[in-house]
């Protein structure tokens, strides 16, 4: 009779575990979280200081109206673009339409052709013609993390980033007093394989072209990162942008030892605050201490609302909030702001952008 009531209850229980205890059933990827925590929210729409966002692609010129539009509602006063290409002269196009929309108001940068490196004098050349682009009203050069990783010369062989081919466009970049924003590598999880133990599994499963690990990759994330530095100690009188964060942000330790070694060194914060808001304590003393050396950029095509997700993580003290809408998401996790003084919250905000383009005069 005992085994006849155990078998009813076993009966019973199944339809109510199928219901109530799906533990099983959800898939990672469709799991969406809700905090249930209740803390401060503060909404910030416009910056303490005007804004120089150093960092950002607006290379579709199509949309150059709609960038203005976006920067005026989010008190952002000047935005560099990174996308002023040498092949085909396309630098051209992107400064007549930035100045034609918004007169001072976008800042270009030139990027290299390494499609010609195997060709004589490439480095001399190229440095020429940024030269002539600055005179055009070119203000830095911006190289892209396909150098080490991508870009291959005649040869088949994967460019370094201290490939002395390149050594005139570093020094000529000097001689004009232009800064260079430097890419290279990708976080540390993209160097990884895409498994149990990546912690930005998620944004890796959806776009698995974005990593970088295996054999087809010469140069490990270390070496590509030793060959930048590299390039700053030999380039003493070039001022570098290293970008998101040192290109190393989950190692704030580490880039400060990089930027107490080398004096010409630079670093922005954009696309990764969402590393730096999970670090806060560790953030916010790197940042005050520094605060000379730190740059503000975003790394998203201008938009209100992922600019003040930057605001609100750099001004104030709200804990355990979303970075997403800054960029995208980039990891399991939510972030905390780091409320910096408002001294080194200017030299951020602008301060710091002026003086490495020699804008000092428009403050």
């Amino acid at each position: 009779m005992k085994n006849v009531r155990n078998a009813m209850l076993c009966l019973f229980l199944i339809p109510v575990l199928h219901t109530y205890g799906q533990v099983g059933d959800l898939k990672l990827v469709d799991w969406k979280p809700k905090s249930q925590l209740v803390v401060k929210e503060t909404d910030i729409t416009k910056p303490k200081y005007p804004v120089i966002d150093i960092h950002n692609h607006l290379g579709d010129l199509s949309n150059t109206q709609t960038y203005l539009e976006e920067m005026d509602k989010a008190g952002v006063w000047k935005c560099v673009s990174l996308d002023g290409r040498s092949m085909g002269d396309f630098y051209k196009d992107h400064l007549k339409v930035s100045q034609e929309i918004g007169g001072d108001r976008f800042i270009v940068f030139f990027r290299p052709d390494f499609s010609k490196i195997s060709e004589p004098d490439f480095g001399i050349k190229e440095a020429e013609k940024l030269e002539s682009a600055v005179k055009m009203g070119i203000r830095g050069l911006k190289i892209s993390k396909e150098l080490g990783l991508i870009v291959r010369d005649k040869e088949n062989r994967v460019i370094p980033v201290d490939d002395p081919r390149i050594d005139p466009i570093w020094a000529k970049c000097g001689e004009l007093g232009i800064p260079v924003v430097i890419h290279v590598s990708d976080p540390k999880a993209f160097h990884t394989p895409i498994d149990e133990y990546n912690e930005r599994y998620d944004e890796l499963a959806n776009n698995p072209s974005w990593a970088f690990y295996g054999t087809q990759y010469p140069y490990s994330k270390e070496e590509i990162l030793a060959q930048l530095y590299r390039v700053i100690a030999k380039h003493p009188k070039t001022n570098f942008i290293s970008t998101h964060m040192g290109n190393l942000a989950e190692d704030l330790g580490q880039v400060s030892k990089w930027l107490d070694q080398y004096p010409n060194m630079y670093v922005d914060i954009d696309a990764r605050i969402s590393e730096l808001g999970r670090q806060p304590y560790t953030a916010r003393k790197f940042m005050i201490k520094y605060q000379d050396r730190i740059l503000f950029g975003t790394d998203t095509p201008c938009k209100a609302t992922a600019y003040q997700v930057y605001y609100r993580f750099l001004e104030t003290d709200d804990e355990y909030f979303d970075p997403a809408p800054s960029h995208h998401q980039q990891g399991r996790w939510m972030i905390y702001g780091i409320y910096l003084p408002d001294t080194v919250l200017e030299k951020i905000y602008n301060k710091n952008a002026l003086k490495l383009l020699g804008m000092n005069d428009m403050k």
